[in-house]
């Protein structure tokens, strides 16, 4: 199976999620994509079309998730103290989505959101996908 077929059985699964979840301002739908380096989620209002709220996982040098903790290792492969500004994060990718899942949770209870509609957006409820709606509920967030 190459890679277009795989993307378009992904917007399949997606469009018969979507056709079932939608999003309210009192429960907005939380979409998820992920790619191999990256995950994105969104806090979306369907009635209204708008974004609520969004974040994302991004490659080792933007992403604050996973910075300063634990030992690091320094460009030329000494050990660095944690939280100096090292290029290299600490965790997994799967890691990371648990933290940005948790991270949202808190800024949704700040905005009042206490409730929501997951999309985990054609993929399968595993890995990062699952990774991101633990940290969700671990952070409070109901579904």
């Amino acid at each position: 199976m190459n890679f277009k077929t795989k993307q378009l059985n992904r917007q399949r699964r997606h469009s018969r999620v979507r056709a079932l979840v939608k999003g309210t301002s009192e429960r907005p739908r939380i979409s998820v994509f992920k790619s191999n380096k990256h995950i994105f989620t969104q806090f979306i209002d369907d009635e209204t079309g708008k974004t609520i709220l969004s974040s994302k996982v991004v490659a080792d040098k933007k992403s604050k998730i996973g910075r300063g903790e634990g030992p690091v290792r320094s460009p030329r492969g000494t050990r660095a103290e944690p939280g100096l500004g090292s290029r290299v994060s600490v965790g997994t990718k799967t890691d990371k989505a648990t933290k940005i899942g948790e991270m949202l949770a808190e800024k949704a209870k700040e905005s009042g959101i206490k409730e929501a509609v997951f999309d985990r957006g054609g993929f399968k409820f595993h890995g990062r996908i699952k990774a991101v709606a633990d940290g969700l509920r671990k952070g409070g967030i109901k579904f």
